[in-house]
């Protein structure tokens, strides 16, 4: 682990703290316009850091790197297609919070301590399947059938408005082996009551958070190595989506109904990494990072302007 690495979790930590204690010290609802400009402040940051592996690739890895465009553009197309694959991500969110009942104004400290966990869980994840990945190439094929399988799997699912909170797995687990009360006590995750120890219904919903990010990132982390096998640009691109997702949420969530078509897009978006990683291990096909990143943003762009362009037809 280089000194970079060192330095952009310490910035990780120190973007976190200020969120929590600083920018979102009370508990709130944050509106569309406070979102859109962290959303703009995040996107901005994953575009700094773009051009900072352009400028300064050296400092990533501690040596010359032959081309520092084709770093930079591996970011860039790591970063769009977990933002991208985020989306869908957040459309189960909404559910979540809908289907427990949760007041808005906890939702942000909610995916807050979400995407925490989301951090640590990604580091033990990506860095595990490069090594994985490392000794055994044929793993990105096998990872590649799997995204092509849940892309197709997207095209005939229908999307559910509510979860079954009682039967979740997640909840059926907390109620059996943790001391979970019915009652919330604010924003807090834990309470004590005549000296026992209980979890709030906030503590279980943010384990359903963290349970849909893992089940999440079996789909986004391996689409992420068929542009880049490099961890650190990996893991970066990663977190900078996932620290951005947040503000995301609160932006799209009021228009959610309105993208109805990018549940489609999403799906022919993981479909053709899938063939891309098949094709590039078995036909020895590649297409470059750059016209890997194109497509990508073809593909959400397509889905986002036809979802406007079409209304979506009401139900009965």
């Amino acid at each position: 682990m280089n000194l970079f690495f060192v330095l952009f979790l310490v910035f990780v930590v120190v973007m976190l703290v200020l969120d929590l204690g600083v920018f979102h010290k009370k508990d709130h609802v944050v509106s569309v316009r406070e979102a859109a400009i962290w959303t703009g402040v995040w996107v901005g940051m994953a575009m700094l850091f773009a051009l900072l592996l352009y400028l300064k690739p050296k400092w990533v890895h501690g040596h010359a790197v032959e081309n520092a465009g084709e770093m930079a553009s591996q970011f860039l197309a790591g970063y769009f297609l977990e933002e991208s694959l985020s989306i869908d991500n957040i459309f189960v969110m909404i559910m979540i919070f809908s289907s427990f009942g949760i007041q808005k104004e906890f939702y942000h400290r909610i995916l807050f301590w979400g995407i925490f966990g989301a951090i640590v869980l990604r580091f033990i994840f990506i860095f595990g399947l490069s090594a994985a990945v490392a000794e055994f190439s044929w793993v990105l094929a096998v990872f590649g059938v799997w995204l092509v399988y849940s892309g197709v799997k997207m095209f005939f699912e229908k999307g559910e408005e509510n979860i079954d909170t009682a039967n979740h797995p997640v909840v059926r687990f907390a109620s059996k082996y943790f001391p979970v009360t019915s009652r919330t006590y604010g924003h807090n995750f834990t309470h004590r009551e005549n000296g026992k120890f209980f979890f709030t219904p906030l503590f279980v919903v943010l384990l359903v958070i963290e349970f849909s990010d893992i089940i999440f990132a079996v789909d986004s982390i391996p689409a992420v190595f068929s542009v880049t096998q490099d961890p650190i640009i990996v893991y970066t691109s990663n977190i900078f989506a996932i620290m951005g997702l947040r503000s995301l949420f609160f932006l799209i969530s009021n228009l959610a109904d309105r993208f109805w078509l990018l549940h489609y897009g999403l799906g022919t978006l993981l479909s053709f990494i899938g063939f891309k990683m098949i094709a590039g291990e078995f036909f020895d096909f590649h297409i470059s990072t750059q016209g890997s990143l194109f497509i990508i943003l073809g593909i959400l762009a397509a889905s986002i302007l036809l979802s406007l362009a079409i209304p979506r037809r009401e139900k009965r």
